[in-house]
């Protein structure tokens, strides 16, 4: 049986090592495995900081695999736009080993090793099943660019076709890559169902630094392809069976899964009601804003609070303030479901405002996608 404290507590120590672990890690990965190499982008800089934030979130949860299970099972899915085949991950479990006992020194020992071999290989296992059950599935999408509209000098919203059906659900991300950033993809989340032709909507924010995000925004063309990663993520999704009413808190091009909601709320009828809190920095970011009224205009069970940190708001129906402070204000929300999404920071305030005013945690809905460029 696996001492996941053991695990837990050397991974601590390892980590403590900062970035020359995944250097290292990655260094005799592709020393021991030459072919591995062409899997990765050109700069490994933000794949470094990847795998450190990987390997802590599974191990931090390695005593509850159950849980870590769909997680595991949906990267696999997803890695096989990398072109990863189930050969590679020996390989790749040779190298983490390696690198685990390069930086444990002295506290290395045949049970850690032990310990580390078997949790590996259960997680490698339950990704090559996850990669084996979407067979079916093409490892990635190519999707057309039919409409690029620049909504504000850092967000554009981008309407793409993919050449074949992508189905997802309001919620999900999809990872795209850009031809001019080779195996460097960013997670978004659509912003509308897919039209009759398949089309759907990506709300693109100009990340600092980001490259992908970069490319989008500022070098998206009509006739573009990209590719198109797995749907992936169901923390933002709508619960099936549950009817109860909607809290939505968005800040930014995190309204883009909040959109999506609401327009596969309409389409299912019901009535359940959705109040949904949209938070900007000033008047000029609300880079939706006319769509969005026009959705609250047709649905009376929808109602839009636009929320503005950081100017004083203009009057009706705009709020001066955050999201968080605006909603909480205008509550209380017993039973209401309540999704988050925005940047890091927006997240963490708002989920940390509505735990404080005494939300139970399983009605607060908050997914670990979109909101960073993300590799490997």
């Amino acid at each position: 049986m696996l001492d996941a404290a053991r695990l837990q507590k050397n991974w601590s120590a390892v980590a403590q090592h900062g970035d020359q672990v995944p250097l290292f890690f990655y260094s005799t990965l592709f020393l021991t495995h030459p072919s591995t190499r062409d899997m990765f982008p050109v700069s490994m800089a933000h794949q470094r900081d990847k795998l450190v934030a990987a390997l802590g979130q599974v191990i931090s949860r390695v005593d509850d695999l159950d849980a870590v299970v769909p997680v595991l099972r949906q990267l696999g899915r997803d890695h096989r736009k990398f072109g990863v085949l189930a050969e590679h991950y020996p390989a790749v479990g040779q190298a983490l080993l390696a690198t685990l006992e390069h930086f444990s020194g002295p506290d290395w020992s045949e049970e850690l090793a032990h310990d580390w071999a078997t949790a590996y290989q259960v997680v490698a296992e339950v990704m090559i099943e996850g990669a084996e059950g979407a067979a079916e599935m093409p490892p990635w999408w190519d999707v057309t660019v039919v409409g690029v509209e620049r909504r504000t000098l850092d967000v554009a919203v981008l309407t793409v076709v993919p050449h074949a059906p992508l189905p997802f659900a309001a919620g999900q991300s999809i990872a795209i890559e850009v031809p001019s950033r080779p195996r460097l993809w960013r997670y978004y989340t659509p912003a509308t169902l897919p039209a009759a032709d398949g089309s759907f909507e990506l709300h693109v924010r100009l990340v600092p630094g980001g490259a992908v995000s970069t490319a989008l925004v500022q070098a998206s063309q009509v006739g573009d392809v990209l590719r198109a990663g797995a749907p992936v993520g169901d923390r933002l999704t709508l619960r099936p069976g549950h009817q109860g009413d909607l809290l939505l808190l968005a800040g930014g091009t995190g309204l883009a899964p909040m959109k999506a909601i609401v327009q596969q709320l309409a389409a299912e009828g019901g009535r359940r009601r959705v109040h949904l809190y949209w938070g900007v920095r000033s008047h000029r970011d609300f880079h939706d804003f006319p769509a969005m009224q026009r959705l609250a205009e047709h649905d009376d069970r929808l109602w839009l609070v636009p929320c503005i940190s950081h100017e004083r708001a203009a009057g009706p129906p705009f709020h001066t303030g955050s999201v968080a402070d605006v909603a909480l204000s205008h509550g209380p929300w017993p039973d209401h479901e309540v999704y988050i999404c925005g940047s890091p920071e927006m997240v963490r305030a708002t989920y940390a405002a509505v735990e404080r005013a005494g939300t139970p945690r399983q009605l607060v809905h908050v997914e670990e996608f979109g909101n960073e460029e993300t590799v490997q």
